[in-house]
């Protein structure tokens, strides 16, 4: 399968992105339960986004990119885990794959880029919350060090059903 790699590419994320990175987090929006935002954001909404995961410290943007193409077939990001200053060297980290790029090892390219960015900061734990079901995305962060440590039982509601979310921490 490394053969099949080759062909993307994981770089930071730039401001040129931002319409392509929308237009990829809308399709979740709209089509999926993956995430729990349930309209769909212009281009300059999502811009303070983008603008929050500078190349450097504990909260990055890295996004793949076909070699050929430079279309991007996904992203991740490291974020803060919750705004009070104790929870400063925990961060939540994510990642999306566009429709159609899954089975190319984006995933794992994009969460190997990411946490080689990140370990040199100042961090000690990485979360992650998993809508249910979602098997490929708890594969994914299995592969990574992940453990599940609990599920919130039907904490969001979305397409009128509710859904249980996974969490997953890894140590850094």
């Amino acid at each position: 399968m490394a053969t099949e790699r080759t062909d993307v590419q994981v770089r930071p994320g730039v401001e040129d992105d931002l319409k392509a990175l929308t237009d990829l987090y809308n399709h979740y929006v709209r089509e999926t339960p993956i995430t729990f935002d349930t309209e769909p954001f212009t281009v300059e909404e999502r811009r303070p986004w983008l603008l929050s995961h500078p190349e450097d410290g504990p909260y990055r943007l890295r996004v793949a990119t076909d070699a050929d193409s430079q279309e991007i077939l996904g992203y991740a990001t490291s974020s803060p885990y919750r705004a009070k200053p104790a929870y400063g060297t925990s961060v939540e980290t994510t990642v999306y794959v566009a429709p159609g790029a899954g089975g190319r090892g984006v995933g794992t390219l994009l969460y190997t880029s990411l946490f080689e960015a990140l370990a040199g900061e100042d961090l000690h734990r990485a979360y992650a919350g998993i809508a249910q079901p979602n098997e490929a995305s708890a594969r994914l962060h299995g592969r990574f060090g992940f453990r599940h440590v609990g599920t919130y039982r039907e904490v969001g509601r979305k397409f009128g059903r509710y859904w249980d979310v996974a969490w997953y921490e890894k140590p850094l």
